[in-house]
């Protein structure tokens, strides 16, 4: 096993983009969730 920090520079890439597509789908589910709430509005 070889310790390379440069390895984990060059990965902040792809775990940036990763964590931008989580952030994207949370987004898409809260926006989904309100809309069908304001659509079928249960008031109870």
């Amino acid at each position: 096993m070889q310790f390379t920090p440069m390895n984990f520079v060059d990965n902040l890439t792809y775990m940036g983009l990763g964590m931008l597509g989580i952030f994207v789908v949370i987004g898409i589910i809260i926006l989904v969730t309100a809309a069908l709430g304001r659509i079928f509005g249960l008031k109870g």
